[in-house]
């Protein structure tokens, strides 16, 4: 089986806004790490796309943009992910995120009644990783 998500460390977050109830987290550049089953590499891409939070409520300020997240917690129902996201997700019910941002203090933490990955365009390649890269 193959498995792709986004690694959040790293990724560069174009914008973030709250639109009525929906908090929409825009990647410019979200780094995703491909695994394929049976193999030690992995391969790093990139694309742009969309953290999107339906129903939400935000517990702090929108943090200033574009910045680069440093990781941070994105829930949904009884999963957390920390500093990933799986590819793809769409998921009813309780979802949270409480993320962090380069060269600041301040966090994105919020909570919601949907959350969903909205991915545009296509993937691109930037290497593989093997296993002595880490």
């Amino acid at each position: 089986m193959d498995s792709s998500s986004i690694e959040l460390p790293g990724s560069e977050v174009e914008s973030i806004a709250l639109d009525n109830d929906t908090l929409t987290i825009r990647f410019s550049r979200a780094i995703i790490i491909k695994t394929m089953s049976g193999s030690a590499e992995r391969t790093r891409w990139w694309q742009a796309g969309a953290l999107v939070y339906e129903g939400a409520t935000l517990e702090t300020d929108i943090p200033d943009c574009p910045c680069v997240c440093e990781g941070g917690d994105v829930g949904e129902n009884v999963y957390t992910y920390r500093d990933m996201i799986p590819l793809p997700l769409n998921s009813q019910g309780r979802a949270r995120c409480d993320l962090k941002f380069n060269n600041s203090e301040e966090r994105l933490q919020a909570w919601a009644e949907g959350v969903r990955l909205v991915m545009d365009d296509r993937p691109h390649y930037i290497k593989h990783i093997r296993e002595e890269d880490g």
